[in-house]
């Protein structure tokens, strides 16, 4: 890739990439949809820190997006790599584990890896616990926490795009 030419893509993820990340992906994809000018020409990816290759997400991740409209049942999972890393102008991580994780495994930029909710606010959870193995409800929880930082994620895309 040329260095002249900036990272087009944003990358979530999260450990095995079948429950937060394509939460993450998909919500973010949909807003950054809805967004005027520079903010349309990124292309939302997610993986995982622990990824196997080609996993479906999660049946509770696909039954809660399906509840805002958006198919879940073509995603597959995918590893982070290098090249993912550097074509993407950010990666949003769920918790820090996934944040330290990539700082040690992979080169990446200044401020390029943060929090997936790191700018929702004080008083907020920065971290998003998996709900693997967890119930409906739990499910529906991490899709609340993942909607709500939304917004702020946008805008931060926005500042630095």
């Amino acid at each position: 890739m040329p260095h002249d030419k900036k990272p087009n893509k944003i990358t979530v993820i999260c450990t095995a990439n079948i429950c937060r990340s394509p939460l993450g992906e998909r919500l973010l994809a949909q807003a950054l949809e809805k967004e005027k000018g520079a903010l349309r020409q990124f292309q939302v990816v997610s993986a995982g820190v622990a990824a196997a290759p080609g996993n479906s997400a999660s049946n509770f991740s696909v039954d809660v997006l399906k509840g805002e409209g958006i198919d879940l049942s073509d995603h597959r999972s995918q590893p982070l790599t290098q090249q993912l890393v550097d074509e993407s102008l950010f990666i949003f991580g769920m918790t820090q584990s996934h944040l330290d994780i990539v700082d040690a495994i992979f080169n990446t930029r200044e401020g390029q890896v943060r929090l997936f909710r790191e700018f929702v606010g004080p008083g907020k959870n920065p971290e998003l616990p998996d709900p693997f193995g967890g119930n409906l409800i739990l499910y529906k929880q991490t899709l609340d926490a993942v909607k709500e930082a939304i917004p702020s994620l946008v805008e931060h895309i926005q500042k630095h795009a």
